[in-house]
Parts: C-alpha cells; sequence; structure tokens
C-alpha cells in the first residue's frame, strides 16, 4: 500500500461524548471527498517533541464514507498522554492538523460470507462503528455480525444509544455491551465469556479483535483454544 502523503485537516467541530471522550470533527479542505475504507486510521504529527516518531498518534476513523471530505475521531484522554491531553487542551474548532491517510488493512472483507466477531474495549469501538454503519447504510449483504464492546462503567459506554438504535434497524447485526465494574440491565464481567458462548457450536466466521494489547492477546488465545484457525483473526492494537 503506497504511503499516503502528509495533508492539512481542519478542525470544523468538537462535542463532548462521554466524561473522558470527545469527537473531533476534522475536514479536509484539499479535496473533494476523503476516501478510506471502514476500520482505516489517520497518523497526526503532532507538535509534542522534536522527533517526528514521538509526535505521531494514529486514530481509527470513527465514522464511514460518504463522499464527503470531513471524517471523525473519538479521544479518550490519556492519563499520561502527551498527544491526547494536547488534543483535549490546545486544539479547537478552526485548529488545523498535520495528518496523514488513512491508512491500514484493518477492513472487512469485500463479500462477508461468514459471521463477522468484532470484540474491541474502550475507544477500540470506532473502527468498528464505521464498519457497521457503513454495511447498513449500503444495505451490504452479510450473515451476522455480533460487536461485543467492553469497559468498566455504564459512563464509559461509546455510541451506546446509536448502536442500540442500529441494532434495531440491521437485521443480523447483535449488539452486546459488557461493563466489568458495574452491575447493569446488560452483561457483566468482560468480552471474552461472550464470544465464547456466541461460538460454542463453532460457526464459520471471523473475528476483529481492537483494544489494548492484553485483551487481544487473551482473544487471540481463546479463540484458537475454540478450534478457530490463527488465520480467521485480525487485530489492530491500540497504544
Amino acid at each position: 500500500m503506497a504511503l499516503q502523503p502528509w495533508r492539512i485537516g481542519k478542525v470544523i467541530r468538537i462535542a463532548d461524548h462521554t466524561h473522558n471522550t470527545k469527537q473531533y470533527w476534522i475536514e479536509v479542505p484539499e479535496l473533494p471527498s476523503f476516501d478510506y475504507k471502514p476500520g482505516q486510521f489517520v497518523t497526526l504529527d503532532l507538535p509534542i517533541h522534536e522527533k517526528p516518531n514521538k509526535r505521531w498518534r494514529s486514530y481509527s476513523i470513527a465514522s464511514w464514507p460518504d463522499s464527503t471530505n470531513v471524517f471523525e475521531l473519538l479521544i479518550v484522554l490519556a492519563e499520561h498522554g502527551l498527544g491526547t491531553h494536547y488534543i483535549f487542551n490546545e486544539v479547537k474548532v478552526g485548529s488545523e492538523l498535520t495528518f496523514r491517510g488513512a491508512q491500514g488493512v484493518f477492513t472487512l472483507p469485500e463479500k462477508i460470507e461468514k459471521d463477522i466477531f468484532l470484540i474491541c474495549t474502550g475507544t477500540g469501538i470506532a473502527p468498528f462503528r464505521s464498519m457497521v454503519n457503513y454495511i447498513y447504510l449500503n444495505k451490504i449483504p452479510m450473515k451476522n455480525i455480533y460487536l461485543i464492546f467492553g469497559c468498566r462503567t455504564k459512563e464509559d459506554l461509546l455510541y451506546h444509544e446509536e448502536l442500540k438504535e442500529l441494532e434495531k434497524k440491521l437485521s443480523g447485526f447483535h449488539y452486546h455491551p459488557t461493563l466489568s465494574r458495574e452491575e447493569w440491565e446488560g452483561h457483566h464481567g468482560y468480552v471474552h465469556a461472550i464470544y465464547e458462548e456466541l461460538c460454542k457450536d463453532k460457526q464459520e466466521a471471523q473475528f476483529f479483535i481492537c483494544g489494548w494489547k492484553a485483551m487481544i492477546d487473551e482473544a487471540k488465545k481463546r479463540i484458537v483454544e475454540l478450534g478457530y484457525d490463527k488465520k480467521s483473526i485480525h487485530q489492530e492494537l491500540y497504544g
């Protein structure tokens, strides 16, 4: 895949999403349409260090291709993260950001011929929100898609109402949020028990996993133990 050039994006809107996440809508003025595949990411070059590789921060695109030149990022404030502290404190509506992308191969197959499991924690939900909305809006043929989303408490749930509504509208889409530190009306615990139960009959499936390394490593181990081939697992590491 050819490396994309660096471009200038202009922040046209910012919204508080939860207590520690914000949504940023970025316009690419030089392009009539910003093209990408659901699941891809952009890399921001932030003025936080002299060395380029210490300035770069990559974020999955949370929106879906819609023939415009605007895309959305969902960013969580990392306690010790220089990049997110800069974005939260310095970036305003009208700010310009240097970015490269879209890039990445964490994308859906051309034809969805098996059940798809989208397994994530935290802002790892961003590429999956892009994928599922794109499938719905473009009426892409599919079997079952299971979105299994883990976070700590209800206030950490991302795009929750949107995904509940999408579950009603998109036949075959199943949304399974789970909380590890709060009892509520939904699943309690970690993501692993949910896909293990859903895969007990070992149907044909592909797995996409997005989040922190420990969760990804645990999921890969458990999916293989269920009897699936490693080649059926795709991952996108955060952090």
